[in-house]
């Protein structure tokens, strides 16, 4: 029989990579798809952002062959997007907007106030990629939690969330007191694994994380956590992301008859929109 420490040599998986990113106008760019997306892929983008007026309103801009994914920490974000979905996301909320074929949207905060939260992207696979776009917006009531984590995409010791994508993917929202430890443990097959601190310091696999993304090597193991005051951070795992990333400036694809198309898609939405005298 292994011996504790054994058994934890086994599970335990190092920091390959960190960084604190870029700061530009309240945003963070933790991860984009020509660096840390393509090590994490399907999490081909991540943002942190902390948005203080409606100057930092982002004006209608198209998407295609991604998920959108945001988690709001703080504040309300004010949406918009030509699925027809409109409204106001509050705190806790989630938002989940699968662009497939073309999307536009625009968003900042609700009644010139203040909104922080993260923004991520998922590559979505050949299936659905150049398909019809669909949103889905959660109140905090509707994300279910286990413990510190609630699950924002996929599934986690028996909680599961509404967003449920095609691919394999699990996304956590996870808030740990001074002190408390925690562990995860994916899925089998998610062999892609990483975590992005809002605030507080965490502990993890020898490394202490402040308002930085950490990505795990590339295997399948457990995630071991210990909170340095009041922590907040997010966290993905998923099987890796089969296809290449072919990129336009908005959009993300595995080809580039994908892009092609996506981009086409984006340019009729385009075109319908200044017809209508709305973009």
């Amino acid at each position: 029989m292994n011996t504790i420490a054994e058994r934890f040599t086994a599970t335990h998986r190092n920091v390959v990579y960190r960084t604190n990113g870029t700061t530009r106008g309240g945003v963070t760019r933790l991860a984009s798809p020509g660096v840390v997306g393509e090590i994490i892929k399907p999490f081909v983008f991540l943002d942190l952002f902390d948005l203080e007026s409606s100057k930092h309103k982002m004006g209608m801009h198209p998407h295609s062959g991604i998920a959108t994914v945001t988690v709001i920490l703080d504040g309300a974000l004010e949406y918009r997007e030509t699925t027809g979905s409109e409204g106001i996301l509050p705190v806790g909320g989630i938002e989940w907007m699968s662009a497939g074929g073309g999307v536009w949207h625009e968003g900042g905060p609700a009644s010139g106030g203040a909104v922080r939260g993260f923004q991520l992207w998922l590559s979505l696979p050949p299936e659905d990629e150049n398909g019809p776009s669909r949103s889905l917006y959660l109140p905090p009531e509707q994300v279910q939690k286990v413990g510190p984590a609630r699950v924002v995409i996929g599934s986690y010791e028996g909680a599961t969330s509404a967003i449920r994508p095609r691919a394999p993917i699990n996304y956590l929202d996870v808030s740990l007191k001074d002190g408390e430890r925690w562990s995860y443990v994916p899925p089998a097959g998610h062999d892609v694994a990483w975590v992005a601190v809002a605030d507080g310091l965490l502990e993890t696999a020898g490394s202490q994380l402040s308002r930085e993304i950490a990505v795990f090597e590339e295997r399948e193991g457990r995630l071991d956590f210990i909170a340095r005051g009041a922590t907040r951070f997010v966290l993905g795992s998923a099987a890796k992301h089969p296809h290449p990333l072919v990129t336009g400036y908005y959009s993300v694809h595995t080809s580039q008859a994908a892009l092609e198309r996506g981009e086409a898609g984006i340019q009729k939405l385009g075109n319908e929109l200044r017809a209508a005298g709305k973009l």
